[in-house]
């Protein structure tokens, strides 16, 4: 024999074998599923008892008057009501089965205290007020319905012949007793109303609590909106999300925070689905009233809006409902996505760009070289005059330190970039670097036909820096002035001071750059007028090298040029470039492994460009002062005469 031993094993099998009475139309609102079961629960229990109490009355009374039988049939409506609304759920129905039972015992009653001067007639108060309890206006009107015709009936039960079933009880007792009994009936209707709507509301109470402890534990921020975009409620995740309390954010509070330029398409939005219904997302940048942990006030944010159902709304009457979430993070990532795919595209770009630009400059001298040897090696060669011969030759050479030059601007790149150059300070004599240098490239200037000079350098530029980087930079930038000067022009080279910094120009007159192409400067295997059919041979790297170099000693790179009007490179540099050795070294100990000073030292210099407004201005005369009387027998020069480089 099983035994239940909870408390509330018993109950609970009967909640469930209730709910399965329960009409499936009523399962779905909470509401409308706790009044069938009140109504199911009370109505079975008065069946019950009805049929409890039906075989003793029988046994007694024996075979029942007509009066009685329809007391009886009255009796079992209100169990009869119970099994139509299990099979129908229409509440209202049920009410007026149950009232119209009600009312036929009254009747009956009265029939047999003595019709329309009985007190049994008070009992038709309670049918109506047992409707009204249910919360249906329907059955309170059929209740109130069959309370009048009850009424009607009790008033004609005085012409029924009743004969010996008629109770013949004093007024004084039967007032009280169905009096009692009635206000008995209506005041345990009302507690049990009241019981269960109280249960009712903590539970709504309870699952409010939940509901809002749970949007609390979100991170997003929920908001409902009228149809005309105003915040009627938020949830208490708002002073998390936008730094405010959730009752700031009410009316215009949340569209006060919301960029200028992101509201009217949040208003759109909002508007076009409380017309329409559809749902939909809108991005807005949002400001928020306390700093985040980076610092930052203002947001990336994306709003998903619903359409609240009319049935739906609440007390607020809202008809929007709203979640926002922060997408900044998710925009960060995407906008990194973006950077990656881009420099991938332009990795690969560069890639093809330097095979091509590799191969031409390779194979140009490597035809030179395999011809003209197999010129010198032929059967023809007898035949070469000495002359010819060393031609063919100085040919081969020349091709071959060109593909030297090409294989050292490669590998100077490459260690660059890998942090792998052989960075050593050191104090540098500018003004011997500058005339070095010019002297180095004067026999490329003098076969071009161009006039290479220098300027005086000015007292006091002490600089420590790396001399072979200095020098490769500085016969960079003259080698590609030379290049693209035309015969007749000018390449002039200077040094300015300012401050703790030191500018190394190089100015030339020749053809210019475009503006179009001002902004790729530095890039590498990046020529101007690139191509196969380009005039000038080169890998597009002296610039880039510059760049890397000059990045080694913390400078940087500054460009202007305009066509036909040349070009002027300055590169500035600090007095004392050891510190930006100290730095890497420090970068290295703190990385264990010296991958974060490679990375700084792969940093190539910034570059600055500019559109030049003149060209090189034509070298200045020598201010000359004339005689002034007759003890001044010859002019006096003020300035010293710009001397030539060498």
């Amino acid at each position: 024999m099983v035994v239940l031993r909870k408390d509330g094993t018993l109950a609970s099998l009967f909640d469930s074998r209730l709910a399965g009475l329960v009409h499936a139309s009523a399962l779905a609102e909470p509401s409308v599923r706790f009044r069938h079961e009140r109504f199911l629960i009370s109505r079975l229990a008065t069946g019950a008892v009805m049929m409890a109490g039906l075989p003793p009355y029988l046994v007694w009374r024996g075979v029942p008057s007509g009066l009685e039988a329809i007391a009886i049939a009255s009796l079992f409506l209100p169990l009869l009501a119970a099994v139509v609304l299990s099979r129908t759920g229409s509440l209202w129905v049920a009410h007026a089965l149950s009232s119209l039972g009600l009312t036929g015992i009254v009747v009956c009653l009265a029939a047999l205290t003595g019709g329309a001067s009985s007190a049994a007639a008070i009992w038709l108060v309670a049918v109506p007020l047992e409707a009204m309890v249910s919360g249906s206006r329907r059955a309170t009107i059929a209740a109130s319905v069959i309370a009048v015709v009850g009424a009607f009936a009790i008033a004609l039960s005085g012409y029924l012949p009743v004969g010996a079933l008629a109770l013949d009880w004093p007024n004084a007792i039967v007032m009280p007793v169905f009096a009692v009994t009635a206000i008995g009936h209506i005041a345990a209707q009302a507690m049990e109303h009241m019981r269960r709507e109280g249960e009712w509301r903590a539970r709504m109470q309870d699952n409010e609590a939940r509901d809002r402890l749970l949007l609390s534990a979100i991170d997003d921020l929920v908001t409902w909106h009228d149809a005309n975009g105003r915040v009627l409620e938020a949830s208490g995740s708002a002073a998390r999300f936008v730094g405010a309390e959730a009752s700031r954010l009410r009316g215009h509070g949340l569209l006060d925070r919301v960029h200028i330029g992101d509201r009217p398409a949040l208003l759109q939005a909002i508007s076009d689905v409380a017309a329409h219904g559809a749902p939909a997302t809108v991005p807005f940048r949002l400001h928020l009233d306390a700093a985040r942990g980076d610092g930052s006030r203002t947001i990336f944010a994306e709003m998903r809006a619903h359409r609240i159902e009319a049935g739906l709304a609440g007390a607020n009457g809202s008809t929007v409902v709203a979640v926002t979430r922060d997408v900044s993070e998710h925009r960060r990532h995407a906008q990194e996505l973006d950077r990656a795919r881009a420099e991938a595209e332009r990795a690969d770009e560069v890639k093809t760009h330097f095979l091509a630009t590799v191969s031409h400059e390779l194979r140009t001298p490597l035809n030179a070289i395999i011809g003209f040897s197999d010129v010198l090696g032929g059967e023809g060669a007898v035949s070469l005059s000495p002359e010819r011969s060393r031609e063919y030759a100085g040919i081969i050479a020349q091709s071959g330190r060109h593909l030297l030059d090409v294989v050292n601007t490669l590998l100077d790149i490459s260690r660059i970039r890998g942090g792998h150059f052989d960075f050593q300070p050191e104090p540098v004599d500018v003004e011997a670097l500058i005339r070095g240098c010019c002297d180095l490239m004067r026999l490329k200037a003098d076969a071009s036909g161009i006039t290479l000079t220098s300027a005086p350098v000015p007292a006091g530029c002490a600089l420590v820096a790396d001399a072979r980087a200095c020098r490769q930079m500085l016969i960079n930038l003259i080698s590609n002035a030379v290049k693209f000067t035309p015969r007749g022009g000018r390449v002039e080279v200077m040094v300015r001071r300012g401050g703790a910094y030191l500018d190394i120009v190089v100015s030339d007159d020749g053809i210019g750059i475009t503006e179009a192409d001002l902004p790729r400067l530095g890039d590498p295997f990046f020529q101007v007028g690139g191509g196969y059919g380009r005039s000038h041979e080169g890998t597009g790297l002296g610039l880039s090298v510059v760049r890397g170099l000059a990045g080694l000693h913390g400078g940087a790179v500054s460009v202007e040029s305009a066509p036909g009007k040349g070009t002027a490179v300055t590169v500035t540099l600090p007095l004392d470039c050891s510190r930006a050795k100290t730095a890497t070294a420090g970068a290295r100990d703190n990385s264990g492994n010296g991958a974060k000073a490679a990375a700084a030292q792969a940093q190539p210099a910034p570059i600055r460009t500019s559109v030049r407004v003149a060209a090189m201005p034509e070298p200045v005369p020598e201010p000359i002062r004339r005689p002034a009387g007759l003890f001044d027998p010859a002019p006096l020069s003020t300035n010293p005469p710009m001397r030539r480089a060498g």
